[in-house]
């Protein structure tokens, strides 16, 4: 009997390093497939496919509109549009439909430094829906002044050349957007173009 436990025992002795790699590589395993399940659940967070409350949309912010799609937020038009022919836009170029928004008065200011003053009529682009162009004509005081700031930091050496008046259309640009960030926590103006430029 003596002999029985004695290989009872040598024969746990062995079994207790196989147990221990056995609940080790399971100890590992769990580890491994916890670590996946999170990568994967933070991927799917990150993509959007999870962890977002039902109802609970991305905001609603203007779009851009294909070229000869219909733009929910267009400008009503008036009896002029009703007879006017539908615009037919070219195959090539940009997919997108190009918007514009002309300021009615003119914009007349000095120049940095300068006794010169510049008179200019401008209008802004937008590809996005008609929200960023109703947006444009609502804050347009704050736009104007922002727009004027920008005239009035202009050097006069700059603005007889191509770049600076490109520099200056894209910091006209840039101050439209700036304004509309602020008021409706979105810019959407691409370019701001001369529709007359004077200096005197």
């Amino acid at each position: 009997m003596a002999k029985a436990d004695k290989k009872d025992k040598e024969k746990d002795a062995g079994d207790a390093p196989k147990k221990k790699g056995v609940k080790l590589k399971l100890i590992i395993g769990a580890v491994l497939l916890l670590g996946a399940g999170a990568g994967g659940a933070y991927g799917a967070f990150a993509a959007g496919l999870i962890g977002q409350a039902e109802g609970e949309a991305e905001p609603d912010l203007p779009k851009f509109v294909l070229k000869g799609e219909d733009d929910p937020y267009a400008p009503a038009g008036g009896a002029a549009a009703k007879d006017a022919a539908p615009v037919v836009h070219g195959e090539g170029g940009s997919e997108y439909r190009t918007s514009y928004y002309s300021f009615e008065d003119s914009f007349t200011s000095n120049l940095q430094n300068s006794p010169a003053l510049i008179q200019v009529d401008l209008a802004a682009s937008t590809r996005r829906d008609g929200r960023v162009l109703q947006w444009v004509k609502q804050h347009e005081l704050a736009i104007r002044s922002a727009m004027l700031v920008q005239l009035a930091a202009t050097p006069e050496h700059d603005i007889f050349t191509v770049e600076g008046k490109q520099a200056l259309s894209d910091r006209l640009a840039a101050a439209i957007n700036t304004v509309l960030e602020e008021q409706e926590g979105f810019g959407g103006i691409e370019a701001v173009h001369f529709e007359s430029f004077l200096v005197q």
